[in-house]
């Protein structure tokens, strides 16, 4: 384990900083993430670190940006640091829960996370009915 763990895993109260995933209802912590990644020049410093569960960021990997599909453009990924999740992300209303977007940041987020892959929701389906998705 990580052991800057408990330092990330209680600033991110539980949850995955990026889809929201409730790290109670997994069988594994969740993993500390690099947001700019050591590779691309980022610093092994908490303003660098986030609570990822293993879904994002196994798709995240060592990206810095993605790809809007409104704008047709490359621009930075979603930055758990010093972005608002809520001002960049919205859940659907209704099922199927979708995470939607009015934001370039926020929509190549969803797209290269996959954050609305069919696994994820039916899992957000499960913990917004549980009560635990927040």
């Amino acid at each position: 384990m990580n052991p800057n763990y408990l330092l990330v895993a209680q600033r991110a109260k539980h949850q995955c900083e990026y889809c929201h995933a409730p790290e109670v209802i997994f069988n594994v912590a969740f993993e500390v993430d690099h947001i700019i990644p050591i590779s691309k020049g980022g610093l092994d410093e908490s303003p660098n670190w986030a609570l990822a569960c293993r879904v994002c960021n196994l798709r995240k990997l060592d990206y810095v940006d993605g790809f809007d599909p409104v704008n047709q453009q490359q621009v930075r990924l979603f930055n758990p640091r010093t972005d608002s999740w809520y001002e960049y992300f919205a859940v659907q209303g209704e099922a199927p829960f979708l995470l939607e977007s009015t934001t370039s940041i926020g929509r190549a987020t969803l797209d290269r996370l996959q954050m609305n892959a069919p696994l994820q929701l039916r899992a957000r389906a499960q913990w917004i009915t549980l009560g635990i998705f927040g």
